[in-house]
């Protein structure tokens, strides 16, 4: 038993205990909630700054203080496993958590079946942080205590999700992020792919070709009549491809090469994702190729892409498509990544996807990226159905109620006459709506109307049950996990 463990009133993370100079330190669940606790005979010099109340059991020094950013930079100088780092081009996996309370549960997953993934464990989108009032520090200080509580120290990276803007970069920036997908999804032109022909000239000529550093002669001449060698076949650049292909991403590169080159003039360690996946039709492989092609072209370097796949990926739910189609579309974005990179090749709304996992990883191989968000969210829900079935069923009332306009910024096929309606269930059977297709996608995509509304509520009955939710998210992810596949154990 630790020293921490002694002091009455403490229920101690017993992975978070560690040794600081002479001092034990680790997270006490207390009356109050979580706190950061550390005892020695005396005070050690590394942590004379930390926040909170100090007194002295037995002549020593006993300090409680809360779970904040001031006292996470403390025990990041002395701790640096505590900070987020680049990862590189290793295999790679990223759990998002839109509550900032399930980092314990993603990292006991990963532990159990995450075998040979690096983790990216603070992971939230611009639009996310905005719907749950949530700040980037926020979201990378939450994971950042759950990586303490848990003792996990094997590195993990922060991912400042879907950037659009240079403002969302420079917040990103400020808060100590390490990697940055940028998303051109905005500067996509999806009609260039039915075109009629005679239309493309003009198109091609009303692109922002000065930011491109470049003409349609010039781009003309560098594919005309090229081809590009893959693993078992050859890409044919086609002047009709690579017009619609310019067409539709040519201001997205563009775009995409602005953002980069700020975040570059500000630091030049962190890394890059480039995702062009929220967009209404597929990335074709000349588009793909003709989107890495210029991006390299423009100075850029990135670590991932995420091309939009062919099929449907919604929110929450598994695959909706045909597996051997996604399978062969898998196989030629990943040959392509291979050969203009290499770089890894990312999945995007992976939340739920366990149908194509397996075709994903054994195509992409070690170069690959799963990106999920909302499904540690819906684990939470399923959390409190058993421990306050009125609140569960309130939030449910309230997604029935918001569905159609939260809906917006999604692409979701859920139907709320479908779901069940909220009167009509027992109390024993509210967690089986997730369970539920349409009721599943509801609940996802209505959570910032329903932390709007109940959020204070909500982190009070998982705060007050951590075993609980950690429990479920990590048999939730250990399903994701294990779907995946890797080659070796990660401690």
């Amino acid at each position: 038993m630790t020293r921490l463990a002694s002091v009455p009133g403490f229920a101690i993370r017993p992975r978070s205990v560690v040794q600081i100079g002479e001092a034990e330190v680790g997270v006490a669940r207390t009356p109050a909630g979580d706190r950061l606790a550390a005892l020695a005979s005396s005070r050690p010099p590394a942590l004379r700054d930390l926040e909170g109340e100090t007194s002295a059991p037995d002549g020593g020094w006993l300090h409680v203080g809360p779970l904040n950013v001031h006292n996470l930079a403390v025990l990041q100088r002395a701790l640096p496993w505590l900070a987020p780092r680049p990862l590189g081009l290793a295999r790679s996996f990223g759990f998002g958590d839109r509550l900032g309370l399930a980092t314990p549960g993603h990292i006991r997953a990963l532990r159990a079946a995450g075998e040979g993934l690096a983790p990216i464990f603070a992971q939230q989108s611009i639009r996310e942080m905005e719907r749950t009032a949530r700040t980037p520090r926020q979201v990378l200080t939450d994971a950042a205590w759950g990586v303490f509580m848990e003792g996990w120290r094997g590195g993990f990276g922060a991912d400042a999700d879907h950037l659009k803007t240079t403002a969302d970069v420079d917040a990103c920036l400020a808060a100590g992020y390490t990697f940055f997908t940028f998303d051109p999804g905005a500067h996509v032109d999806p009609s260039a792919d039915a075109r009629p022909a005679a239309t493309l000239p003009d198109a091609l000529d009303a692109l922002p070709w000065t930011a491109l550093d470049d003409s349609p002669e010039r781009m003309g001449q560098r594919y005309r009549g090229r081809v590009l060698e893959l693993d078992r076949e050859v890409l044919a650049y086609d002047d009709d491809g690579i017009a619609r292909a310019a067409v539709k991403y040519g201001r997205a590169v563009a775009h995409v090469a602005a953002l980069y080159r700020h975040l570059r003039a500000r630091n030049g360690e962190v890394e890059v994702e480039i995702s062009v996946d929220e967009t209404d039709t597929p990335t074709t492989p000349v588009q793909h190729a003709y989107v890495a092609t210029e991006l390299r072209r423009l100075g850029v370097q990135w670590v991932s892409l995420a091309p939009r796949f062919v099929g449907r990926f919604e929110k929450g739910v598994d695959y909706i498509g045909d597996p051997a189609a996604f399978d062969a579309d898998a196989a030629m974005h990943a040959a392509i990544a291979r050969r203009l990179g290499p770089y890894k090749l990312s999945l995007h709304s992976g939340s739920d996807k366990l149908s194509v996992y397996g075709a994903f990883g054994r195509r992409a191989g070690t170069f690959a990226h799963i990106k999920t968000a909302g499904t540690s969210y819906l684990e939470a829900l399923r959390t409190i159905a058993p421990l306050d079935p009125a609140l569960f069923r309130a939030i449910y009332t309230l997604a029935h109620e918001r569905y159609e306009r939260d809906r917006a910024s999604y692409h979701v096929s859920a139907v709320a006459e479908r779901a069940p309606a909220p009167g009509v269930v027992p109390d024993a059977d509210l967690a089986s709506l997730l369970d539920q297709f349409d009721a599943r996608e509801m609940l996802h995509v209505t959570f910032g109307s329903a932390l709007a509304a109940y959020g204070e509520r909500l982190h009070a009955i998982l705060s007050s049950n951590p075993d609980a939710y950690d429990a479920n998210v990590e048999r939730h992810f250990i399903r994701h996990l294990s779907a995946f596949g890797a080659p070796e154990q990660r401690r």
